[in-house]
């Protein structure tokens, strides 16, 4: 326990807290932080174990919100746009995948893996079809306030994450963006 006891005050540090706020959020006195962090008191263990869950909520307010690496500029495709003109689009802004656009917002999203589909399926009338027809289901989408953690589950299971406020798309997330925030 002693070790554990030891990095209080790093953790502390490096999440820019003061001991009086880590008491206050642990439920603490401010010199009960101050003594343990200088090796002068072994507190009980519910004592600890309020230190250490006060660390953890704050670390968690720490984590980035999407909002702060997120590309605020998204591109839409419509649904009833050409997919040779969405394809087109995609090469010309080098991007691997366009959410689209319906009469109620946001039904799907073109992938490259999704137009290579396409292809395969409908190679005879490709020229044909619209976006509506080669587009998968459509990407989650989260508040800005949302957590980076939270984005990087997602994005485990999805290829982009859309980003809205007040049902207004204000930003996307790709896995690409999070290599970058990493």
């Amino acid at each position: 326990m002693f070790e554990e006891l030891a990095q209080i005050k790093m953790i502390r540090r490096h999440l820019g807290v003061s001991q009086k706020d880590l008491a206050i959020a642990a439920g603490v006195s401010q010199s009960l932080i101050a003594k343990v962090e200088a090796g002068n008191l072994e507190p009980t263990y519910s004592k600890v174990r309020s230190i250490f869950s006060a660390l953890n909520e704050l670390r968690g307010h720490q984590e980035p919100a999407v909002s702060e690496f997120m590309h605020k500029k998204v591109i839409f495709a419509e649904s009833s746009e050409k997919l040779r003109d969405v394809v087109s689009l995609m090469k010309k802004k080098g991007i691997s995948q366009v959410p689209v656009r319906g009469k109620n917002g946001v039904v799907g999203i073109i992938t490259e893996s999704s137009v290579l589909d396409a292809i395969a399926e409908y190679s005879e009338r490709f020229s044909t079809l619209n976006a509506g027809d080669a587009m998968e289901e459509c990407p989650p989408i989260v508040s800005p306030t949302t957590g980076q953690k939270m984005i990087l589950q997602l994005l485990k299971e999805y290829p982009l994450i859309l980003v809205a406020l007040k049902g207004e798309i204000v930003g996307i997330v790709s896995k690409a963006d999070m290599l970058v925030v990493v």
